[in-house]
């Protein structure tokens, strides 16, 4: 016969059933500490309207001599591209990790949170799992579309820095001949001539290596994001920047419109315009032409201002403990300088699209990467790359608090032969068919175009079609123009070969693959305010100042 093993129950409240509770607790504690403690640093670094105008990249007018001995170091992708050529959709796209369509945001004026879902964001997920995160400069776009307040504080472990020369950017702070303050747009300076005797990005560097010099110590694990403004417009940089470029280096400045290519395609570079200097030239509308000289002008100044940035970036970096920390470099969008005729972001244009990504990380090999990735991908990519959990890729009009639509860089990274989509999907909105003063930025309600591209390895193909802001939906009966360009023998998309017969197969396939990536029926409905816990709707409320809601026709 089987003998039976009773076990004899523990009271609860045994001396020894609590010891071994508390041991368990505890070490289940040091575990959890030890493996943040374990985690590398994360520094992300954005410039601004940066397209890749670096030495490494190819450039062999930039004098960008600290970003190339970081990507000497690093991985560095050829072909990273933008989701939209706009400062905040691009960058609440790769914070978020979601497309501009799922965010509903192709300007300035809504906050994703309660205008289109309570998305986690890149630095709250990784506040959220044990790193301490700050943001300095211009990492979300500042204001509505940010919540006021950087989306602060389910953001960051504290509130943001910005720079109080930052309200200068716009203010007649530039001398021209005369010594009279104008509000121009190339604008070299004496740094000591300047409110507050300083410069905006100045006071982000020091800031940041503030930051780190405090961090130094500390056992958490950190995620510091530095935004530079710079290239972005106005060109107010250091005088001594321009000596390293002289304009002779540039020669005759490309400013023309091609053959070919619809008029909804083209932006009037009406930001530009509004600056005293440009003002004299008095530039018909729309299409110009910018002077030749002054064209080259422009040129100079945004070379320098990729210089002064890379010298900042430099002297911030020699604060950075790189055995133990992964930096990123990164652009919200690139900007277009002379290339169509245009002096501007706000299009669906390569030189406007495409953008430069660095990821230096310990323990990664070095080498260039030429796929196709998109700033979605970011995300995913540096959760996998500090082994976070993973995030799920989003389904079709996905709400999930957490998703990512891009892919993680991982595998490229590591130089694995995984297969990769190579393609980047980017779009661009338009008030009308034919440039007006509101084509470079057009609010939600005045948006009846939106222009959806497809970058693959050999072409990219755009669409522009009918676009409904009530409900976020486009007609694909109703097309204003298309382009496709051979990026073969064509990486200026200077001639569009859209009503070629010979190139009918694969402007109907990337149509295809554009629709099935864009098609978004009437049946989202009329946008809706999402609903927060008590909790987020408790911290929303005390850190929001009043949220401007778009008004719709």
């Amino acid at each position: 016969m089987k003998s039976i093993v009773r076990l004899k129950k523990v009271p609860a409240n045994n001396p020894m059933t609590t010891h071994i509770i508390k041991l368990i607790v505890i070490l289940f504690t040091v575990r959890i500490v030890l493996c943040v403690n374990q985690r590398p640093n994360i520094i992300l670094i954005l410039a601004d309207d940066l397209r890749p105008t670096i030495g490494k990249y190819g450039d062999q007018l930039a004098f960008t001599p600290n970003l190339d001995r970081l990507i000497e170091r690093s991985c560095y992708f050829t072909k990273a591209y933008s989701q939209q050529a706009l400062c905040a959709p691009s960058r609440n796209s790769m914070l978020t990790s979601r497309r501009p369509d799922t965010l509903h945001l192709y300007d300035f004026y809504s906050y994703w949170r309660t205008f289109a879902g309570n998305f986690t964001t890149l630095p709250q997920y990784f506040k959220e799992n044990g790193y301490y995160t700050y943001s300095v400069g211009k990492i979300f776009h500042p204001g509505v579309s940010s919540n006021f307040t950087d989306d602060y504080p389910f953001s960051w472990s504290e509130p943001t820095f910005h720079p109080s020369t930052e309200r200068y950017m716009n203010q007649p702070v530039c001398p021209d001949g005369s010594g009279t303050l104008r509000t121009n747009l190339i604008c070299p300076v004496k740094k000591f001539s300047q409110p507050e005797g300083t410069l905006p990005d100045i006071e982000s560097k020091v800031e940041a290596k503030n930051f780190l010099a405090a961090f130094k110590n500390r056992s958490q694990p950190f995620f510091l994001a530095v935004g530079f403004h710079k290239p972005h417009i106005p060109f107010r940089i250091p005088d001594k920047y321009f000596k390293l470029y002289p304009q002779t280096k540039f020669g005759n400045s490309t400013n023309w419109r091609q053959y070919g290519v619809p008029d909804v395609a083209w932006n009037p570079y009406t930001d530009i315009r509004k600056r005293h200097d440009v003002k004299q030239l008095d530039i018909p509308f729309p299409y110009g032409p910018i002077p030749s000289a002054f064209g080259m002008s422009i040129k100079q100044a945004y070379y320098a201002s990729v210089s002064y940035i890379d010298n900042l970036f430099g002297n911030l970096l020699s604060a950075v403990d790189l055995n133990n920390t992964i930096v990123v470099f990164a652009s919200d969008h690139g900007w277009s300088l002379g290339e169509h005729g245009e002096w501007a972001k706000y299009s669906n244009f390569e030189v406007a699209l495409r953008v430069p990504l660095v990821v230096y990380a310990p323990g990664i090999t070095p080498r260039r990467i030429d796929n196709i990735v998109e700033l979605v991908d970011l995300f995913p990519t540096l959760v996998d790359l500090v082994n976070l959990p993973p995030i799920a890729k989003c389904k079709r009009f996905s709400k999930k608090k957490l998703c990512t639509e891009g892919n993680s860089l991982l595998p490229l990274l590591k130089g694995l032969s995984a297969r990769w989509p190579d393609q980047a999907f980017s779009q661009y909105p338009r008030p009308g068919p034919i440039p007006r003063k509101n084509s470079d930025k057009p609010r939600l309600p005045k948006i009846r175009i939106m222009g959806y591209t497809v970058r693959k390895t050999d072409f990219r193909y755009t669409i522009w079609m009918r676009f409904y802001p009530r409900n976020f939906s486009s007609d694909w009966s109703q097309i204003f123009g298309e382009e496709l360009y051979d990026h073969r023998f064509d990486s200026a998309e200077n001639e569009n070969l859209v009503d070629r017969r010979e190139f009918k197969r694969i402007r109907l396939e990337l149509r295809s693959l554009l629709k099935k990536q864009f098609s978004f029926g009437a049946s989202l409905g009329r946008p809706q305010r999402k609903k927060l816990s008590w909790r987020e709707a408790l911290l929303y409320e005390a850190y929001r100042p009043q949220i401007l809601q778009p008004s719709y026709p």
